[in-house]
């Protein structure tokens, strides 16, 4: 069964949200400002790091970590990517 997560964050002006859904295999989307910038597959509940670029002058390069499972998926944000870790929030909807 496949079910979809969605957690978010805003940094230095940008809003960088995250899909999960779950399943065999796990896909991760990340938009910022509401464009898809990145993705990746995984399987089943394997970790996994997406890069993406934040459209500033020059692009800024972000991290999001997701663990998706087992149980309920954790997503993390990291600026520059080798960063400390972010909670990113869970949203509902």
């Amino acid at each position: 069964m496949r079910r979809r997560h969605h957690f978010h964050i805003d940094h230095a002006g940008h809003s960088i949200s995250v899909t999960v859904q779950t399943g065999h295999t796990s896909v991760v989307e990340v938009l910022v400002d509401g464009k898809e910038t990145g993705h990746a597959t995984t399987p089943a509940d394997r970790p996994v790091t997406v890069t993406v670029d934040l459209p500033t002058d020059p692009p800024t390069q972000v991290a999001v970590h997701v663990a998706p499972g087992p149980g309920i998926p954790r997503c993390f944000f990291a600026s520059p990517p080798e960063a400390e870790l972010q909670v990113m929030s869970p949203r509902h909807y």
